[in-house]
């Protein structure tokens, strides 16, 4: 699966679960992928145009996680968009390695869309971003194998995740600087209010 597909991440998808994760530094916080599959060049292309935040407590909790899958493909559904992947940011710092939640949340959705990406927030590169002014996203990709395991990108298939938006960082790193993740809203802040709105319509304003 990994040589024959390509995933590309709006500068949109990835800001806000960027931000989603930094409004929740002591939590493990996870959110939905959505876009579409392009299949008109010789290499297939996951676009991955949106990102949905799901939760910051409630990680694995099936029923809240179908509802959430139920609401979010009968919303993006109707404008041709479907779930595409998840990512995934871990409670620790320190901590690189994709967990078994995560792992069982991305077969859930391979079961549906078998190019499924799950991203990993890498939270090293995402503090050397200031310094390093790197183009790449301060995330890992993993794929799922012929094996059913989820495989990182090797440094073979560094450039298989690339940002849609070359310039995706500085916009990121003006975000960050603006504490602009105090407004982004996952499904758990959703169900606690429903006025608060999952789909974020106002956080790049």
């Amino acid at each position: 699966m990994a040589v024959d597909c390509r995933y590309e991440l709006s500068q949109a998808a990835y800001i806000k679960l960027v931000l989603h994760a930094l409004k929740h530094q002591t939590s493990a916080v996870n959110g939905l992928l959505i876009g579409r599959l392009r299949e008109d060049s010789p290499t297939a292309i996951v676009q991955i145009d949106d990102a949905v935040p799901l939760s910051h407590s409630h990680i694995g909790l099936l029923p809240t996680l179908e509802l959430a899958l139920i609401q979010v493909e009968e919303h993006f559904g109707s404008v041709g968009m479907s779930i595409v992947g998840y990512y995934h940011a871990n409670e620790r710092h320190d901590d690189a390695e994709l967990g078994n939640a995560a792992k069982k949340i991305g077969d859930h959705i391979f079961r549906y869309f078998p190019r499924a990406a799950v991203l990993l927030l890498d939270n090293t590169k995402l503090a050397a971003l200031p310094k390093s002014k790197a183009r790449d996203p301060a995330l890992q990709l993993y794929t799922r194998d012929s094996s059913k395991s989820w495989r990182q990108a090797g440094s073979d298939g560094n450039n298989q995740l690339i940002l849609k938006e070359p310039t995706a960082n500085i916009v990121l790193l003006d975000y960050i600087s603006s504490e602009k993740w105090l407004g982004v809203v996952d499904f758990d802040e959703h169900l606690d209010d429903i006025s608060k709105d999952w789909l974020n319509p106002n956080l790049f304003k």
